[in-house]
């Protein structure tokens, strides 16, 4: 193991000692808020300090494996028994070291929010909202694959069956950690269904991946500094939805972040359904102008997620996926557009885990 890595595992080890000092104390519970905090911690830093205590058992074995085995030339037995004990150590604190790694990797709290997915259409007129709708499909399809659910938030859709703009919320377990690379500019090259001479044509559609944040922080917003609008539906929807005032189209004044609804049966449920896209658009903004600052201090991790980045290539003529920030081409691109989509999103939080790792070896060094 590294030293910094050892380094960093020793303050773990000091911290939890003070945590277990601190919450021993008569006086924490007089301040429950700093007790829970204190708590919380606890548990975060006791999960890794355990691991690195097995890591030092197994160090240990491994060493008293090595000095049996040199001990024991004219004993098989004794032989046998060492090395099978070195072996086994060997692999434990392989696994055990990989596990430390991501423990102390720096830990997004938003990674385990659901999120809403935006996806619109962008250049290429009708195939970029095909496109659109395939990208809707192959969200759709991976999101059933991990048992999310997913939920059509709003949509407009296009005259050819795509969609000028879509909206989903997924709901499960770290949605957002696993969707949050997929924001930027999706590049496809096919032969449209409108092309008559057979020409591959490129077009692109931009998604944005947000997270949903509580309904306390929906609260936050200064109800002055927003603006909403009701006006009449369109599209599909029956009588009641193109007979009424009910779309809501809310305007955050500080920022200009416009959210709109129109898909629910009445003004009160597309007002909420519209500010929670509101808050979460808010936010991504937010984010997004941190790693903006981020970016400009170092490397960039997998892109500033800003909808002008070009992240990857769909070809269909070669069944290729290039995403272009981690240099990764794989030929399944069907089987990809029909949700498997797991190789791609593995391999970005791998990449994001391997930069982690080397910012966190730099400050380990300094």
């Amino acid at each position: 193991m590294k030293p910094f890595l050892r380094q960093q595992l020793a303050r773990y080890a000091d911290r939890l000692g003070e945590l277990e000092f601190l919450l021993s104390r008569e006086d924490i519970m007089k301040d429950m808020a700093q007790f829970l905090k204190l708590s919380r911690e606890h548990t975060d830093v006791t999960a890794v300090a355990s691991r690195w205590v097995r890591y030092q058992q197994r160090e240990a074995d491994l060493a008293a494996g090595q000095a049996l085995l040199a001990e024991s030339k004219d004993d098989a037995d004794m032989q046998d028994m060492a090395e099978e004990e070195i072996t086994s150590a060997s692999a434990e604190l392989q696994q055990l070291e990989v596990e430390l790694q991501r423990m102390l990797l720096p830990k997004d709290p938003d990674d385990a929010r659901n999120a809403f997915v935006e996806i619109r259409a962008g250049t290429g007129g009708d195939e970029s909202a095909l496109f659109a709708g395939d990208l809707l499909r192959m969200y759709s399809r991976y999101c059933e694959r991990r048992g999310w659910k997913v939920e059509v938030f709003s949509e407009s859709p296009s005259e050819l069956g795509g969609y000028k703009e879509v909206v989903l919320r997924v709901e499960g377990d770290s949605v957002y950690g696993a969707l949050k690379f997929e924001s930027g500019g999706h590049r496809v090259q096919r032969v449209p269904a409108t092309e008559t001479q057979g020409r591959i044509h490129t077009s692109a559609c931009t998604v944005a991946v947000m997270a949903e944040q509580d309904e306390a922080e929906a609260i936050k917003i200064n109800p002055s500094d927003l603006r909403i609008d009701t006006y009449r539906a369109s599209g599909a929807g029956g009588q009641h939805i193109n007979k009424t005032d009910s779309a809501v189209r809310i305007t955050h004044l500080p920022t200009g972040i416009v959210a709109e609804c129109q898909d629910g049966r009445s003004q009160h449920s597309n007002k909420a359904q519209a500010l929670k896209v509101l808050t979460a658009r808010i936010h991504e903004k937010d984010r997004a102008e941190r790693a903006a600052k981020d970016a400009a201090e170092r490397k960039s991790l997998v892109g500033s997620g800003d909808r002008s980045d070009r992240i990857r290539t769909y070809n269909f003529p070669q069944g290729r996926l290039t995403d272009h920030r981690i240099n990764l081409t794989l030929y399944k691109l069907l089987s990809i557009m029909e949700g498997d989509m797991d190789d791609v999103v593995n391999a970005l939080q791998a990449y994001e885990a391997a930069q982690q790792l080397a910012a966190l070896e730099v400050g380990g060094g300094t």
